[in-house]
């Protein structure tokens, strides 16, 4: 038989074979599910063999003539019933030692004195002659128990199973070629430059170009993207992406651990080791209910031993306990959000924190930051060259993440300019950056910035500037030897995407706001474009927290969008921070999402996934909440007996289980969500690339 265990196809003879591969070399959570499969299989044969002998008591098979087999049968259970209660209740005795050293009371110690109260009750009538014992019942309490464990494990380690190839990152190897030489490394130990030998079939360790070779990949574990990708000389590949058919030789375009694929393994294992905030309520409320089913459980006995014997007042009582016990609780929210998370990291979107999914279906305002691509459309300057003011702009900008900076870089860029050498470069947020070009302070902004700097503005270009400004032009002054020489005006184009996300977004009940640092003929220009209505420009960073804050007032939570150099305080103070994966590192860092790389058009979905598993988180919880209650007022007025408040208590985690699997059955995202606008895309990125070329000519001519 054939298994993907720890990410790895494996062969075994025999389905035994597998299961102490698993108990031997499995990671946690298939470990967890082979070793309890083990423990059911003992604890099986033992309970097996004592309902046997348990059914003949009940049906006074030994009465009479037989009536001095009794004693012997009672302690032949008892042989039976102490091996499988140490194997089936030893994880439970451990969990209530280590909780009872950290002070808490847990789940774990209403098992373990429920069934402590049968077996040592049965033991003691042994001894006794008494003719009831209930080996059964504290054998069957742990079966029931251990079965619904096991269905709880095999289902964690189908999610895990599911995230493996997001996880492996870190445990990835590569062949580095050095030489003539071919050696096995750690891909942390790959930096860039090295050169990368991936064989058919293997995963792509690294980011890089394909020196030699040629194949189709996969990338779907990064991007989402379902069809494969051909790759060949001079193509980029992504890490974590599969090659399919052919060798590849690949150069490393940076450190192994500094992939997107590593991010993603580093941010999914830290969201999945934290509890969401509804996780951290349950787990708050189960922690005041245990003692509180403890002191009910005594109460319970106490009240039915002055109408009945002891030892069913004992078997009421201990219902009380087997069906109090929260089990399903604690699953309710760790698995939907598992789920989640690797349901969207598997389209490359990196989860921060697991309360990330809770709030963002919550939140009913999203506030966007301009997240248009810009070019260069035109150079006005005085007593200057073009291709000076070029040459020191993209020194300065080549340095600054800022979406005008790099379009200001790729124009010159094109035209084949080398950037000037600048220095000590700093970026002023919300206004520009400055540094210092053969000796001269140098300095590319807004006009505030050259106003703090007491940079005088020639009186044609202040006119200039005026003139395109309220076009709805994106105006950038450059200056040096504190003067003004220069402005360079920019367009902005939305992304494609974007008019048809924002309209996905409202048929959720979401509204669109946009925040932004431009000016407001240029903001109100993108907002018509994208269709939203709520406009606030000429933004500084702070300005955007404030404003922030003010639109929280009027919505219980707000979620922030941006890609730029600006936006990271501002995603930092939002509800739910969404970075594009195009962002600048200090936005990706503060961001609590980050999307990949165009992936504007993936937020309706995320959405979706979002309000998905709060549902199913909701659901859970109710369901446990309210099956526990029910359960506890039968089992108090003794109308349930203790195996069968055992298998109520495993049939609810079963479902909390089941009904967060439906997670994985969420549609993928539409990635054609508006095929007319992409395509017209490619054609726009055309004509942007004509017009930088063309722009030289009235460019000049102005100058």
């Amino acid at each position: 038989m054939e298994r993907r265990l720890n990410g790895e196809a494996c062969a075994f003879c025999c389905y035994g074979c597998c299961i102490a591969f698993q108990v031997k070399s499995g990671r946690h959570e298939e470990w967890e599910a082979a070793w309890l499969l083990i423990q059911l299989g003992v604890g099986g044969f033992l309970s097996m063999n004592i309902m046997m002998f348990s059914l003949l008591l009940y049906s006074d098979a030994f009465t009479g003539v037989d009536a001095g087999v009794l004693p012997w049968i009672h302690l032949l259970l008892w042989i039976f019933a102490t091996p499988a209660v140490v194997i089936l209740g030893g994880p439970y005795l451990r969990e209530m030692w280590l909780n009872g050293i950290q002070g808490r009371v847990t789940s774990s110690a209403l098992i373990v004195l429920g069934v402590a109260a049968a077996y040592l009750y049965s033991a003691f009538a042994v001894f006794e002659g008494s003719t009831h014992v209930y080996f059964d019942t504290a054998v069957m309490v742990l079966m029931l128990f251990t079965a619904g464990r096991y269905l709880e494990a095999v289902g964690r380690a189908r999610a895990a199973r599911d995230l493996e190839p997001l996880l492996a990152a870190e445990s990835e190897s590569a062949t580095v070629v050095d030489g003539a030489a071919e050696i096995r490394r750690p891909v942390r130990e790959v930096s860039a430059g090295m050169l990368v030998r991936v064989r058919p079939g293997e995963r792509i360790p690294v980011d890089g170009v394909v020196v030699e070779g040629e194949s189709n990949t996969d990338e779907a574990v990064i991007t989402g993207e379902s069809r494969q990708v051909t790759k060949g000389a001079g193509s980029k590949v992504i890490a974590g992406s599969i090659n399919i058919d052919g060798p590849l030789l690949i150069q490393s375009s940076g450190d192994g651990t500094a992939t997107r694929w590593a991010r993603i393994c580093r941010s999914v294992r830290e969201a999945l080791g934290r509890r969401s905030p509804t996780q951290r309520l349950a787990d708050r409320i189960v922690g005041v209910s245990v003692p509180l089913v403890l002191a009910l459980g005594g109460l319970t006995i106490v009240y039915w031993a002055q109408s009945l014997p002891f030892d069913g007042a004992l078997l009421i009582g201990l219902s009380v306990l087997v069906v109090a016990c929260p089990c399903a609780v604690g699953l309710a929210a760790p698995m939907a959000t598992s789920l989640g998370i690797g349901r969207l990291a598997r389209h490359g979107c990196l989860v921060r924190d697991p309360g990330v999914l809770e709030t963002l279906a919550r939140v009913r305002l999203l506030a966007f930051d301009k997240t248009g691509k810009a070019r260069l459309v035109g150079v006005d300057c005085e007593e200057v060259g073009i291709d000076e003011v070029l040459a020191r702009a993209a020194g300065l900008e080549r340095l600054s993440e800022h979406g005008l900076a790099r379009a200001i870089a790729a124009a010159a860029a094109q035209r084949g300019i080398t950037p000037l050498v600048t220095r000590d470069v700093r970026t002023v947020p919300g206004r520009g950056v400055r540094g210092s070009a053969e000796g001269r302070p140098v300095a590319a902004g807004n006009g505030r910035l050259m106003n703090d700097l007491g940079w005088p503005l020639p009186p044609s270009l202040a006119e200039r500037a005026r003139s395109l400004e309220a076009s709805g032009h994106s105006v950038v002054y450059l200056g040096w030897g504190e003067q003004v020489h220069a402005v360079l005006s920019l367009d902005d184009s939305p992304l494609p995407e974007a008019q048809a996300a924002i309209a996905a977004l409202r048929e959720r009940g979401l509204d669109a706001t946009l925040l932004t640092g431009d000016l407001a003929q240029a903001a109100e220009r993108i907002a018509v474009l994208v269709g939203i209505k709520d406009i606030q420009a000429g933004l500084s960073p702070e300005a955007k927290r404030l404003a922030l804050d003010r639109l929280r007032h009027g919505h219980s939570s707000v979620a922030m969008v941006g890609d730029g150099l600006n936006d990271g305080p501002v995603l930092a103070a939002a509800d739910v921070g969404i970075a594009v994966g195009s962002a600048t590192d200090l936005a990706r860092e503060t961001a609590a999402l980050v999307l990949p790389a165009d992936g504007l058009w993936m937020l309706p979905w995320i959405v979706d996934v979002a309000r998905a598993v709060r549902r199913t988180i909701l659901t859970n919880l109710m369901w446990a909440f309210g099956y526990n209650l029910v359960a506890l007022t039968f089992a108090a007025f003794g109308l349930l007996q203790p195996i069968l408040a055992a298998a109520v208590m495993a049939g609810s985690s079963i479902l909390v289980v089941v009904n967060s699997l439906r997670l994985e059955r969420l549609p993928d995202p539409v990635l054609a969500l508006i095929p007319e606008q992409r395509s017209g895309a490619k054609a726009e990125r055309t004509q942007h690339g004509a017009g930088i070329s063309a722009m030289a000519g009235p460019a000049v001519e102005r100058s």
